[in-house]
């Protein structure tokens, strides 16, 4: 039971109204953009339910009364049944892969007469329940591989079933619970090798073809593989104790890998990945070796990272040719710059990126917008509703929704800090994830930055499933934090 004393206020009392104002006002700001994008020249009532921005009232009306109700239920229940709304949303998401019902080359939608919903929406908020679920019981520890791997376990089962559904944007959104892990704990080392294999991937397929100083050598292979030598180098100075012999370590890499690149240039020319590879073999061998005898598990752990890298690395051209779907691959060598392809896979970026710098500072004004209004840019009230802010508001409204969305971020972080249980902790700090990582991607790809994944931008995008989604997100955390100074008898 709980109950408010003298010194603790009450439910109304201890809601953060800063990030509901916050959110209201990027609800408001959201409708705006909705109605610009989807406004047709000589349309005269857009708040009629058969237009777009109509529909979106509904949409937030909706939402408001879901956060209404879930900030009246008691928070304990986002506890007790954390693994019941868990399980429900898988077996939603396996029901979803069988779905008869195809949109857009994808099996995610829920089709319930002129309702449509999408479930990989609701699973973020039920695994981010799970996870701070499991990652709050007495005993565990992220230290500990089998707890670490239940975690990991926890946030990829929903996201191997989204993939099921051909939904890779909404599957690689699950990608954001490792700034959760590694808040709590996770080993640096984890999320370094993962942004190391994307310079790895990027690096060598963008720059395979180009040959480096007039040699025989290709400039990707070169510069990823002499990345892979400082990297380990790195990974030995800061996991092992004996620096001294660490740096000679290095010296002789660096040194070699020059000696060689200058005999290339200046002797006899010839592919110098060859003595690369060599290097790589030979530092691989060294710390297989040290960790044998030393038995110190930092050896064989940086070991394994080199072999890794090196295997990523070679099986990269591979996924990309022969793995992946033609209209991915088209879209990744797009955003490389190695086609441009304006006509095709380029055409969303390129009008979007033509709405925003029409835009200038302060923008043409609300609903006079000219590429957004004849159609120029494909899904612009969903995907790629930004390129209307940068069109209509400009510069100034662009930059006004980006702080806008910093100010809920930093804000998540404070109430996340605050929570007196790790679960409300963990589960606080999903949330902040999950929306950083929407934002960063979502206006990512409409620049021209990241690879076009298809995911809503919070509270801007069109549609019910995605608005809902994230109020249940937010308002859930919302609810656990207005009860922290509640005492439970």
């Amino acid at each position: 039971m709980v109950r408010a004393t003298d010194k603790q206020p009450s439910i109304i009392g201890s809601i953060d109204w800063w990030t509901i104002g916050i959110y209201l006002t990027l609800l408001i700001f959201g409708w705006i953009s909705v109605c610009g994008a989807s406004y047709t020249y000589g349309e005269t009532d857009i708040f009629s339910l058969s237009s777009r921005s109509g529909m979106q009232i509904v949409w937030i009306a909706t939402s408001l009364i879901l956060a209404f109700v879930l900030l009246m239920l008691d928070d304990r229940y986002y506890d007790t049944f954390a693994y019941v709304f868990y399980g429900l949303m898988l077996v939603l998401l396996f029901a979803t892969i069988f779905n008869p019902h195809e949109i857009k080359g994808s099996r995610s939608w829920l089709v319930l007469g002129p309702l449509r919903l999408q479930p990989a929406e609701f699973a973020k908020f039920a695994t981010a329940l799970a996870v701070a679920k499991l990652m709050s019981t007495y005993g565990f520890n992220i230290h500990q591989w089998k707890h670490f791997a239940a975690a990991l376990g926890v946030v990829l089962l929903p996201m191997l079933l989204i993939v099921g559904q051909k939904e890779t944007g909404s599957a690689l959104v699950y990608l954001a619970f490792f700034l959760m892990l590694y808040r709590e704990g996770m080993p640096g080392s984890i999320l370094f090798t993962g942004v190391a294999m994307i310079v790895y991937f990027v690096v060598g397929i963008k720059y395979e073809d180009t040959l480096f100083w007039a040699t025989p050598t290709s400039l990707g292979k070169f510069v990823v593989l002499l990345l892979v030598q400082l990297f380990t180098v790195g990974m030995m100075l800061s996991y092992c104790d004996d620096k001294g012999r660490t740096l000679r370590v290095g010296l002789c890499c660096v040194g070699c890998t020059l000696l060689a690149l200058l005999f290339s240039k200046f002797v006899i020319p010839f592919d110098i990945v060859w003595v690369q590879f060599l290097i790589c073999s030979i530092l691989i061998g060294y710390l297989v070796f040290q960790g044998l005898a030393t038995r110190l598990h930092s050896y064989m752990l940086i070991a394994f990272f080199a072999m890794g890298s090196i295997l990523f690395f070679y099986s990269a051209d591979y996924v990309l040719n022969d793995v992946m779907e033609p209209h991915q691959r088209v879209r990744i060598n797009v955003l490389l710059g190695l086609d441009e392809d304006l006509a095709g896979a380029g055409y969303n970026v390129h009008q979007s990126e033509i709405a925003i710098g029409s835009g200038g500072l302060q923008g043409k004004g609300f609903l006079n917008g000219t590429q957004t209004k004849l159609k120029f840019v494909p899904e612009q009230d969903t995907d790629f509703i930004f390129c209307t802010v940068g069109e209509e508001e400009g510069f100034v409204g662009s930059a006004g929704v980006l702080l806008l969305f910093l100010a809920l971020i930093l804000r998540l972080i404070h109430l996340a800090e605050r929570q007196p249980f790790k679960f409300g902790r963990i589960y606080g700090y999903c949330v902040l994830s999950i929306f950083l990582f929407h934002l960063f991607i979502n206006v990512g790809m409409v620049l021209g930055l990241t690879p076009v994944i298809g995911i809503p931008l919070p509270f801007f995008s069109y549609g019910g499933s995605s608005l809902w989604g994230f109020t249940i997100l937010l308002f859930i955390f919302m609810r656990i934090d207005a009860g922290r100074n509640f005492v439970r008898t």
